[in-house]
């Protein structure tokens, strides 16, 4: 660095160096290598303004300066310890340089010394997430001793247009990836849906259109899942049910009652349970959509009798499944009238469910291991499982009930903190500490959430859905409760689950 001044050269180092403002950068603008077309009509505009034969959009990082857009130079980088700018971003404000030949700091700066004999300079800070990245700056091969302040405020002007052009760029890449991971998730959800046979579709029933997933379709001998009709459905079943499941259906909508019924499909003769309940209905009482779930349940009416011992259990755990699943869904559809929100949205919730009962499965409905369900309800939210969620827990074993409300509980903690929460940053984590206590003479789980290192958290002016399902999960184990406290911290949840 070519200046005098000690303490200013403590500074503009300090500054290049500051760990908050190069995360910024590196964050924002991950190629900062790489000149951006997006920026060179500001610096073309900047040089009009100002008649000089340069005009720069920079970024400092501690060692280089990188020119993303640049008029009358042809080089792409400079070391940012000898530049102009890192003043510039030093002071946080404007800076002129009216002849750099006569100023110590730039008198030696082998561009000042030499050719191009910079003499003038104006430049000004670029600011993101109150951060200096970089600056919009221009040079002249003459002094001036004179510039006119509304060309400073122009300067300004262009380069609050530049900060937001950054930010602007970055959030568009941010939505592409969470596009992207969306995607992938929707993919995996679809696959597990698939692989546990889960059916789940939305009736209208006015116009007729089934809004239903790839499994449903499948189910039915169906390629397509986006253009189905009531009526194809109701052809598709095995010519001896179909009067019986048609009648069913009839007479819950009649009664406001939950449809509940088996039957098979024609062209493949499996076996499908099937349960649902009418929506909405118009302002005459008639109904008008119709939420239903579908399970494929061949193989348990054709196992032998031990079988069908195990399918009484089976089915009473299904219909309790269902039942919950079809809460669920009433519940998110009043979020959103969008078959397809409504589907994305649902299936999150299904696959936290389906994530529990495939656990259980595997230990054929006994216990399993909180550390089990844990991995498997946050490990898809977090970026680094080892890193980001850090767990202080007794051994504890998880029955049936337990497992499944616990693990809904979970599902909406890590969705909640992913979109909004501590894991929504790349340094945020979850501390979770489970403890199992001893009281009346029963063991007791009692388990904490804290999230730290994510945004400032505010309490929500209205209760969302996920909300009072994260509260009511655990209806089911008796003694239990959910307590959410929307700390400025983070969010923290605490859990008491009798075992």
């Amino acid at each position: 660095m070519t200046e005098n001044n000690p303490d200013e050269r403590a500074k503009v180092e300090t500054v290049l160096a500051s760990t908050s403002r190069l995360d910024v950068l590196r964050s924002v603008i991950p190629d900062m290598a790489e000149p951006d077309s997006d920026f060179q009509d500001l610096a073309a505009v900047a040089a009009g303004l100002f008649e000089v034969p340069v005009a720069l959009v920079t970024l400092l990082d501690e060692r280089d300066q990188w020119f993303k857009a640049a008029v009358g130079m042809d080089e792409t980088h400079a070391p940012s310890a000898d530049s102009f700018c890192a003043h510039t971003i030093a002071e946080g404000e404007a800076l002129l340089v009216a002849d750099a030949r006569a100023d110590p700091r730039f008198s030696s700066q082998p561009r000042v010394a030499g050719a191009p004999f910079l003499r003038f300079y104006a430049g000004v800070p670029l600011i993101v997430d109150d951060q200096p990245i970089g600056t919009l700056c221009v040079f002249d091969v003459e002094p001036r001793r004179e510039v006119a302040p509304d060309l400073v405020a122009q300067l300004q002007r262009l380069s609050r247009v530049a900060s937001s052009l950054f930010k602007l760029k970055h959030d568009a890449r941010q939505r592409a990836l969470k596009e992207a991971a969306l995607s992938r998730e929707e993919q995996r959800h679809a696959m597990a849906l698939d692989a546990a046979n889960v059916g789940s579709w939305l009736w209208d029933i006015r116009s007729g259109n089934v809004s239903c997933n790839r499994s449903m379709a499948r189910m039915f001998g169906m390629s397509d899942s986006r253009n189905i009709q009531a009526k194809d459905i109701f052809a598709a079943i095995h010519q001896e049910d179909r009067a019986g499941t048609l009648a069913k259906l009839r007479a819950a909508m009649a009664a406001d009652e939950e449809y509940d019924g088996t039957f098979r499909v024609a062209s493949s003769g499996r076996w499908l349970l099937g349960r649902g309940r009418v929506h909405e209905r118009d302002s005459s009482g008639k109904p008008t959509l119709f939420l239903g779930i579908n399970i494929d349940v061949t193989e348990e009416h054709s196992s032998t009798q031990r079988t069908r011992l195990l399918l009484r259990e089976l089915n009473h755990r299904v219909k309790n499944t269902l039942a919950m699943l079809q809460s669920l869904a009433r519940q998110t559809l009043r979020q959103t009238s969008d078959p397809q929100q409504f589907m994305t949205a649902f299936a999150g919730r299904l696959q936290a469910i389906s994530e529990a009962h495939g656990l259980l499965s595997d230990h054929e409905w006994g216990a399993i291991r909180l550390s089990a369900l844990l991995a498997k309800q946050l490990a898809p939210h977090v970026r680094d499982y080892e890193k980001q969620i850090e767990i202080h827990k007794d051994e504890i074993l998880l029955g049936p009930d337990q497992a499944v409300g616990l693990g809904l509980v979970l599902h909406e903690l890590a969705t909640n903190a992913a979109k909004y929460g501590s894991l929504s940053v790349p340094r945020g984590k979850v501390v979770l500490t489970a403890r199992g206590l001893e009281e009346d003479g029963g063991r007791v789980l009692h388990m904490t959430w804290t999230e730290v290192g994510g945004p400032p958290v505010e309490e929500p002016g209205r209760r969302g859905f996920g909300s009072i399902l994260i509260e009511r999960s655990l209806d089911k184990v008796m003694g239990s409760s959910v307590k959410v406290e929307y700390l400025p911290a983070g969010l923290t949840a605490i859990v008491r689950l009798p075992l």
